[in-house]
């Protein structure tokens, strides 16, 4: 800020009245001994001709406390915005405790600058950013690297959204997302309210032509949109076969057969091929 401050050939007390700070307080900004309220960012970048963006660029996509702050509003302005008592609702959306009630949101997307499909995007990341700090599995690189993915339908698209689209373009919004998924289909099987139901968890499934329009949208494997419970069903089945392959009853597995949590008949005619090859090359075997 100093730099470009004194580049520009703004006096330090300038700056200072704009931001309705002391003289001293801004000083203590520019030489790193405090730090500026985020609500104040705003105001900091336009007295100095930069974007907000440019001069504090940030991390990652914004939540609902980032899309306020940017405004260079106060949590307690708020109140007055959604013509309530106290920016309690506010509050609870931005600490990820519960949603905002639906006539919030235009409130706060025309105040904040934003459209509502990009406000409904930021709670959902103050949301999963709560729930991360609460000792749920949170999305980051560490849990990836150790196979932990998301659960939800909701929040396998919120990951998509948030990780697959960085720059100032960000990520599609639902009526983009429906639109995509119509064409896929070749017919009309889900409006963006649908697609807000899904990525916000007020549904929490959809029909597989859905699921498998979101995964051609997203150039991602169908597979990922499958419940976890499948999935994983099929990841126990392959340890259980391979697990008795070792301990030479292999048998037991074809003779448990096909089931309702079984394998599929596909998965089992190959596992039924597999035991009679072993059986074949050493019936008395136990390795």
């Amino acid at each position: 800020m100093r730099a470009i401050r004194r580049a520009a050939e703004i006096p330090q007390s300038d700056v200072a009245a704009a931001a309705g700070v002391a003289d001293s307080t801004y000083s203590g900004w520019e030489t790193g001994t405090a730090v500026p309220d985020p609500e104040k960012l705003p105001t900091l970048a336009g007295v100095l001709g930069r974007e907000l963006n440019d001069l504090f660029p940030r991390n990652g996509l914004p939540d609902l406390t980032d899309l306020r702050c940017d405004a260079g509003l106060y949590q307690y302005e708020t109140a007055k915005l959604i013509g309530t008592k106290s920016a309690g609702p506010v509050a609870g959306a931005e600490r990820g405790e519960r949603r905002l009630k639906d006539r919030y949101v235009p409130l706060l997307a025309t105040a904040y600058g934003v459209s509502e499909d990009e406000l409904r995007q930021a709670q959902e990341r103050s949301i999963a950013k709560a729930q991360g700090e609460e000792g749920e599995p949170a999305v980051t690189e560490s849990a990836s690297a150790t196979g932990a993915p998301p659960g939800t339908l909701a929040e396998k698209i919120t990951l998509i959204l948030d990780r697959s689209y960085p720059g100032h373009q960000g990520p599609p919004s639902d009526a983009e997302i429906a639109d995509a998924v119509n064409a896929h289909a070749g017919a009309h099987v889900i409006s963006e309210a649908g697609v807000r139901d899904l990525r916000t968890g007020a549904a929490e499934t959809a029909p597989p032509i859905v699921l498998e329009g979101l995964a051609a949208f997203f150039a991602v494997s169908p597979l990922y949109f499958q419940p976890d419970d499948a999935v994983a069903r099929q990841v126990y089945e392959g340890l259980r076969l391979l697990s008795a392959a070792k301990k030479g009853s292999v048998g037991r597995v074809r003779a448990r057969g096909a089931g309702a949590q079984g394998l599929s008949a596909n998965v089992m005619a190959i596992v039924n091929d597999l035991v009679t090859e072993l059986e074949q090359r050493a019936p008395d075997s136990n390795e």
